[in-house]
């Protein structure tokens, strides 16, 4: 079989999500992974619900798969970064994160999306990690009660520094109804164990998977040759469990050359599994 791929719309965000949708199709991608945004369909903005149609009737024509990434730095918080998250200690702001989410997993159904991939936050001092996981718990019971009411895939995403760091923290939470979605490049940062060994372990449970570089223990998002990752490998795991969702390329800050980074990370991923075939 072979692997498809999808890149990250926090990559292009000097394109209008048009122009970004265009350049990602025409470079040989079968997906984009597409990250919300206030500049790419604000799920608040007024004109949402006419964006989004458009968006789908544009997937639809560039016969790309989507997967709906919530990882946004301001668009819920002018002032504070990634804020307010599910393990905010005000009630209001984590409604107002579960609200963004369930945006998303509108967004997820009329694209017919694969997943929705969303982390847990980082508790702020003086919330206790009791308290911050009992918020955490609540929160996504609500967002997986959503998502099957849609009938789309919610994937949480353990990051390095928030709450739920790795994958075997994300399987510890025990709630039916929700998938990973399993950074390949997180789990060089955390060291919980090599990613080709995390793909197998946790395939049964994977609603999305992203890839780039990344060194060992530094949690920055490389273009692929930079780090320490074996790609090979992976797209090799990813191969021989079957997975047969898009793999979503996340270069966040590369946005400034995206009209090279599309293509070039295409090109690196498809010789990387030309070499892992052979």
């Amino acid at each position: 079989m072979s692997l498809r791929f999808a890149y990250n719309t926090n990559g292009t965000a000097n394109h209008r999500l048009d122009d970004a949708l265009g350049l990602i199709a025409d470079s040989g991608y079968d997906g984009v992974a597409l990250t919300l945004d206030i500049h790419h369909l604000d799920p608040f903005a007024a004109e949402f619900r006419t964006s989004l149609k458009a968006l789908s009737a544009r997937l639809r024509a560039l016969n790309l798969g989507c997967v709906v990434e919530t990882g946004a730095r301001f668009l819920l918080d002018p002032r504070a970064k990634h804020e307010p998250t599910l393990v905010t200690a005000d009630a209001e702001g984590r409604a107002r994160r579960i609200g963004f989410l369930e945006h998303a997993l509108q967004v997820t159904a009329e694209t017919a999306g694969e997943a929705m991939s969303f982390w847990a936050g980082v508790p702020k001092p003086g919330v206790g990690r009791a308290q911050a996981r009992a918020w955490l718990c609540e929160g996504i019971e609500q967002v997986v009660r959503t998502a099957q009411r849609l009938g789309v895939t919610a994937a949480l995403e353990p990051e390095p520094g928030m709450l739920i760091e790795t994958a075997d923290e994300y399987r510890d939470l025990g709630i039916a109804g929700l998938r990973l979605a399993l950074d390949t490049g997180h789990c060089l940062v955390t060291g919980e164990r090599d990613p080709a060994d995390s793909i197998r372990m946790f395939s049964a449970e994977l609603g999305t998977v992203a890839i780039e570089d990344m060194k060992r223990g530094v949690h920055v998002h490389l273009p692929f040759g930079e780090g320490d990752m074996d790609v090979p490998a992976i797209l090799l795991a990813l191969q021989d469990i079957g997975y047969d969702r898009l793999v979503c390329v996340e270069l966040s800050r590369d946005s400034h050359r995206a009209d090279v980074m599309v293509p070039a990370a295409l090109a690196y991923l498809r010789q990387a599994m030309a070499h892992a075939e052979a």
